[in-house]
């Protein structure tokens, strides 16, 4: 599979979700990191948004709450390529009533190589990385053979039909 570059402009465009009982450690992370996150474009699933708003003092954008589709909302803005980086506090031991979107987000992700950070030791190596305040180039797969995989056999069909078709 061959692959294109997606460039990544210095200032990222972060998207931030927390579970509620990771809310407190990512306020506690983002109040730290404030002068760090101020610089990017952030959004986050709803109760976090509005938190964040309050923590870091900026406007978030504020999509809704991740049982309501927040997590589809940010999964569908990946697809849309306008998300740059993720930062997912999830709670591994807590069950969540949204698991399949939670889940369905970090396969986004993997699927489109957008970086995932999911605890506050790898957000504080990402957030740190010299690769957050430069440009990047992101690359990801080419998604033409998979989108077009029917173009041919549907070609051929056609022509079979064609022909069978004339006297």
């Amino acid at each position: 599979m061959s692959h294109i570059a997606l460039p990544v402009p210095p200032r990222k465009r972060i998207a931030l979700v927390a579970h509620d009982h990771k809310k407190k450690d990512l306020m506690e992370w983002a109040k730290f990191n404030r002068n760090l996150l101020i610089q990017h474009e952030l959004c986050a699933t709803g109760t976090t948004g509005t938190l964040l708003e309050k923590v870091l003092g900026i406007e978030v954008l504020k999509l809704q709450s991740g049982p309501l589709g927040g997590d589809q909302q940010i999964g569908a803005k990946i697809a849309e390529g306008v998300i740059d980086f993720i930062l997912f506090f999830w709670d591994p031991l807590e069950p969540q009533p949204h698991d399949p979107d939670v889940k369905a987000l970090l396969r986004l992700a993997v699927v489109w190589n957008v970086p995932v950070a999911c605890n506050r030791a790898s957000a504080d190596f990402m957030i740190s990385s010299p690769l957050m305040s430069s440009s990047y180039e992101r690359t990801l797969p080419d998604f033409d053979a998979h989108l077009n995989r029917f173009e041919e056999g549907m070609d051929e069909k056609t022509e079979t039909t064609s022909a069978v078709d004339k006297p």
